[in-house]
């Protein structure tokens, strides 16, 4: 009996495995010797994949750690710059701080001052059906080599206005009308009423801790203060992606006993929070995310293979 030609199909199911690019297998391959790649190279072109999808709708990343000095800025920018690179999707940084921010410090500056509460003032232009996506351009800086922008908060030294949960949901209103991606940098206070709403719309949580004792015991007690609120506070802390970086101050004494305790102590803080969390990486120290404005391309390689991982690890939650 002859079967159905509908049970069959002449098309190749598995795609063709490209030849490796990378180290001597690479070299070997540009000689004209198809090299398979390595394990090292197939995890990069893994995460590469991870983070160039696109997904149905936006999605909210809230970096967060109660205390100062935890690297949160950093995070936002290396983020955004990965995420905003391989996927193409539009995406911003958001500085959702109570008042002043650093994120503005750390990134390129457009050619206005707006911050913010221009972007809260201007919300019904914004999100009239009127109002052209190019507008968005008046409010946010846009970083010119890692192709995202930039929403700063506000810098006015003698204002006094503090973001509320109200002006957190109106400015999540126009930001998700223009981007797919939004990557939010926070204050300090998790009782704050911007803090908590920014929880409210968050789809993954983004835990940033240096190898510091204290940095890691904030970071210990902002995910126990959102799993002790229950609901979606609770599954955004134990899906959450911890991010250990190593500390500076080993590398600024440059002593061999002291970038080994650096490391060691990475590992033991990166090691307790697994249980506990989604996914857990750690970051080698580099100098280029010390002080200044932050490019993905002034890293180092090490550094930028350790971020990809990193917002791998973030893009899954999607």
């Amino acid at each position: 009996m002859r079967r159905s030609l509908k049970d069959t199909s002449f098309l190749v199911s598995e795609p063709v495995m490209e030849p490796a690019t990378r180290g001597w297998r690479g070299a070997m391959t540009r000689l004209g010797f198809r090299m398979a790649p390595s394990a090292e190279e197939l995890a990069e072109r893994d995460d590469i994949r991870v983070v160039s999808q696109h997904w149905p709708g936006p999605r909210l990343i809230a970096v967060v750690n109660r205390k100062g000095g935890a690297n949160k800025t950093p995070t936002v920018v290396m983020l955004s710059a990965i995420l905003a690179r391989y996927s193409g999707a539009s995406t911003c940084a958001w500085d959702n701080n109570e008042s002043q921010g650093t994120l503005g410090w750390r990134t390129e500056k457009g050619a206005h001052d707006r911050s913010v509460l221009d972007l809260i003032d201007s919300s019904q232009q914004l999100l009239s059906p009127e109002t052209n996506a190019a507008e968005i351009a008046k409010f946010v800086h846009h970083q010119t080599v890692d192709k995202f922008d930039v929403l700063r908060s506000d810098e006015d030294e003698e204002g006094d206005h503090e973001v509320t949960a109200e002006e957190v949901d109106i400015a999540h209103q126009v930001l998700t009308r223009y981007y797919r991606l939004i990557v939010m940098d926070s204050g300090n206070t998790a009782r704050a009423a911007n803090w908590r709403r920014m929880i409210h719309h968050t789809n993954q949580l983004v835990v940033p801790v240096t190898a510091v004792e204290d940095r890691a015991e904030a970071a210990r007690l902002t995910l126990q203060t959102l799993i002790s609120r229950g609901g979606h506070d609770a599954e955004l802390a134990r899906n959450a992606v911890v991010i250990v970086s190593e500390s500076t101050d080993a590398k600024r004494s440059m002593s061999g006993d002291a970038l080994k305790r650096a490391k060691q102590e990475a590992r033991r803080i990166a090691d307790g929070f697994e249980p506990y969390v989604r996914s857990v990486v750690r970051i080698p120290y580099d100098p280029a995310l010390v002080n200044g404005p932050i490019r993905y391309e002034a890293l180092r390689p090490e550094t930028q293979r350790a971020w990809l991982a990193a917002a791998a690890a973030v893009a899954t939650g999607f």
